[in-house]
């Protein structure tokens, strides 16, 4: 396998140098699409543009088929765990990721950041382009609940940029004039000449705007008759609430809806046995509140390699992680879970401790069995679809995570804990020794509470793409360098205070069309840090 793969990836070079000339102004404004009266005719055609937006989350080629990171929404998310301390990369020549783990070419001028700000425009045109379609007033039943649809997948959108790219104070790049902004706001009445002079706009008129897409889809989102867990329903409604309460530091409201989405769900944690199944873990989205699925027929599964089981399963044989860069947890992370936490068992236990020999393995026909190859700490949470690590066409066709219901129990408790309610506490060991520890047990108070509570919200999510915002959010630095670090020489950087290289450029092709961001741009964060030796 890994002559096969040495022969995909040979030949295709990834210039460090940007070479795309298109933003989002191009990415918003299609040259060709469906009219309003195709889209409005029936039901059934606006629902094909509902389908339209789960899709995007596996849209593969944003910029061109020759990048390898190039494979949607979970490629994002990956984007993200990289640029913590939780997710460590054994050093390869296969790793696409690299940049962003070792701080190089996340400047406005270089392709890695285009692709994510291509991806996010083309996301948000999925949503617009149906939004501008329906007018409220005359829509269906049937097609509100799309319209509800359209505005969450938005707000996720949105919330996702409006955290990554706001520029927050660092001790190692300076941006005064442009701390608290965001990215500038496109819908569905923007028009080409108005995109053209569109300033960033800072947090609260942002955070109104994601909120009227959110208070819209919660109006409405239970005329929603698809069922399906690729849209976003009443829970996920709450749920993206919660993210965006906790976003703006309003502790009350992000508890509340915490709570409501949990009630909403239906949904209790994962059990022991649906965490470290090995046909079915983490691959079964019917475990969630809001999950991305593949099947075989996909663009990405159809590639072979670019997709979320190749970069996040290192149990593949037909994947990247599989031929190393393998997937760790960092190490300092998994020596603080405690023994008698099931989920410790989710990574390779180091020969010696007391879970070595616990975790169970997937057997592959080309590898044998996977216990016998995979270094310590390496990750085995995700599993390919049906177990199946060596035919992609099933193995890749999975399902990974947009939202949880044991997010929601760690938004509450640690909503709380910021009010100072002394509920928190307790919040935290019932869920934990319910559905984690049984002998779990903590007596942290005020800011010591908080950090557990964040502490143990990394290892329920670990490999999900949101603890990025909860270090940017938190102002919590970074350490990879450490005695016994399992960071890969390159990425050994320990900050103080959030990275800078969580503040995300806005790229120059966006500025040669929009001259409101001229001036106002990100620091570049690339080699601000020293590496730790």
């Amino acid at each position: 396998m890994k002559t096969n793969l040495h022969k995909i990836v040979m030949g295709v070079c990834l210039s460090s140098s940007l070479m795309m000339t298109t933003g989002c102004i191009e990415e918003t404004f299609p040259t060709s699409s469906a009219t309003e009266d195709q889209l409005t005719a029936s039901d059934m055609a606006t629902s094909a543009m509902v389908w339209a937006m789960p899709a995007v989350l596996n849209k593969y080629a944003t910029i061109g088929g020759s990048y390898h990171w190039d494979w949607g929404y979970g490629s994002i998310m990956h984007v993200r765990d990289v640029m913590t301390e939780d997710m460590a990369v054994i050093s390869s020549g296969y790793d696409w990721y690299s940049s962003w783990e070792q701080n190089v070419y996340q400047g406005e001028s270089y392709i890695y950041g285009q692709f994510i700000w291509n991806y996010y425009w083309q996301a948000v045109l999925t949503t617009n382009k149906l939004i501008g379609a329906l007018n409220p007033e005359t829509a269906s039943e049937a097609q509100m609940g799309y319209l509800a649809a359209a505005h969450a997948f938005r707000a996720l959108f949105y919330l996702d940029m409006a955290r990554m790219y706001e520029f927050l104070p660092n001790t190692a790049t300076s941006g005064t004039n442009v701390e608290g902004l965001t990215v500038p706001i496109v819908d569905e009445n923007t028009t080409e000449e108005d995109a053209r002079n569109n300033p960033r706009v800072p947090r609260a008129e942002m955070a109104a705007f994601i909120l009227e897409d959110l208070d819209f889809a919660e109006e409405h989102i239970e005329k929603l008759e698809e069922r399906a867990n690729t849209l976003p329903h009443l829970a996920a409604v709450y749920g993206l609430k919660a993210r965006y309460y906790m976003w703006l530091e309003e502790y009350a409201n992000a508890q509340t809806y915490a709570r409501q989405a949990i009630d909403a769900s239906g949904l209790a944690p994962m059990t022991e046995d649906q965490c470290l199944n090995t046909s079915s873990g983490f691959n079964n989205i019917d475990c969630w509140i809001w999950g991305a699925q593949m099947v075989a027929e996909d663009d990405v599964v159809q590639t072979g390699i670019l997709n979320w089981a190749s970069w996040m399963c290192n149990e593949t044989s037909f994947g990247y992680s599989g031929q190393q860069p393998f997937l760790q947890i960092g190490a300092s992370l998994y020596n603080r879970i405690s023994d008698t936490d099931f989920r410790k068992k989710m990574w390779v236990a180091p020969a010696g401790t007391a879970l070595e020999g616990q975790t169970e393995f997937l057997t592959s026909s080309v590898f044998g069995y996977f216990g016998d190859i995979l270094p310590e700490y390496a990750s085995v949470k995700f599993r390919p679809a049906e177990g199946n690590c060596d035919d992609f066409t099933v193995g890749a066709a999975t399902a990974y995570p947009l939202m949880r219901v044991e997010e929601m129990y760690f938004i509450e408790a640690e909503a709380a804990a910021q009010q100072g309610n002394n509920q928190a506490q307790s919040m935290l060991n019932s869920f934990m020794t319910q559905y984690r520890d049984s002998e779990y047990s903590t007596t942290a108070t005020g800011q010591d509470l908080i950090d557990e509570i964040i502490f143990q919200k990394r290892i329920e999510l670990w490999g999900e793409g949101l603890t990025f915002f909860d270090v940017k959010r938190l102002n919590m630095s970074v350490t990879r360098g450490y005695t016994g670090t399992n960071f890969s020489d390159a990425t050994r950087f320990n900050t103080n205070g959030r990275p800078a290289w969580m503040n995300i450029c806005i790229v120059q092709t966006e500025k040669n069309n929009n001259a409101a961001l001229i001036g106002y741009e990100n620091p570049d964060p690339s080699g601000v840090y020293e590496v730790w030796e």
